[in-house]
């Protein structure tokens, strides 16, 4: 948690009591125990519905995570079959591919990871793909077992393509500005629900209150650190082209 959460989190229990403190001076609790059966109810439908946006959004966030983690291994594979259909290509055509396919994965590694965590892409890695392709798709074949690895060659460039193009789509935020609001105002009802309640114990009721606004804003923190699949506390890091690299055979 860092410490713009703990700040959100510790600002929120902090507004909550003092909420509570200045009800209770205006509206004793007393006089607000002849409204629980009515608040109740409401409470009970109000907390669900809350309850099933937030489990909505978090299965969202995290499947958006997943499938950001299988994209760069499936660009990651693609690549990898490009550079393997280079090693088979005659030279100098197949070393020129072979070098762009591993310049492309460093670019991907040092340049564009950064520039991704702010919802940015790489023009260089874009560059690189481009020669890629221009060099894949000038390739003459030979003979028939050309024409073979020339096919194979350009389904996985196609396959390079779409999936980066996948990824780069993913570099945007999976909450909206819209969800963001329902979501906060949600948490602002829900909480303030707890206040037109009346328990002859006001600790009692304090800490059943600041339980539950603990309990919302973590969840609303862990949605916003998730809302992004390449930042926040748990990124989809570019071990994929990292494992590519790591196995790669001397240059020709």
């Amino acid at each position: 948690m860092s410490w713009t959460d703990l700040a959100i989190l510790t600002g929120s229990l902090l507004l909550v009591t003092l909420t509570l403190h200045v009800l209770q001076r205006v509206s004793p609790s007393g006089v607000r125990m002849s409204y629980n059966d009515v608040a109740g109810f409401i409470f009970a439908v109000v907390g669900v519905l809350y309850a099933v946006l937030l489990a909505f959004v978090v299965i969202v966030v995290w499947q958006s995570s997943e499938t950001a983690k299988d994209t760069t291994f499936k660009e990651s594979n693609a690549l990898a079959g490009v550079y393997w259909m280079s090693r088979q290509m005659p030279l100098p055509q197949g070393a020129v591919l072979e070098g762009l396919t591993v310049s492309y994965a460093h670019a991907v590694i040092d340049t564009e990871w950064p520039l991704m965590r702010d919802h940015q892409s790489s023009p260089s890695a874009t560059a690189l793909l481009y020669q890629m392709r221009d060099t894949a798709l000038g390739f003459q074949p030979a003979d028939q077992r050309q024409s073979v690895l020339y096919d194979h060659l350009v389904t996985n460039m196609d396959e390079l393509a779409g999936q980066r193009r996948a990824r780069l789509n993913e570099i945007t935020d999976v909450v909206p500005p819209l969800l963001w609001a329902a979501l906060i105002i949600g948490a602002v009802i829900t909480i303030g629900f707890t206040f037109l309640f009346g328990l002859s114990n006001t600790w009692v009721h304090v800490v059943m209150v600041l339980s539950l606004t603990a309990l919302v804003c973590l969840s609303l923190i862990t949605i916003r650190n998730m809302s992004y699949p390449f930042d926040g506390v748990s990124p989809v890091e570019p071990t994929a082209f990292q494992v590519f690299l790591s196995r790669l055979p001397p240059a020709r």
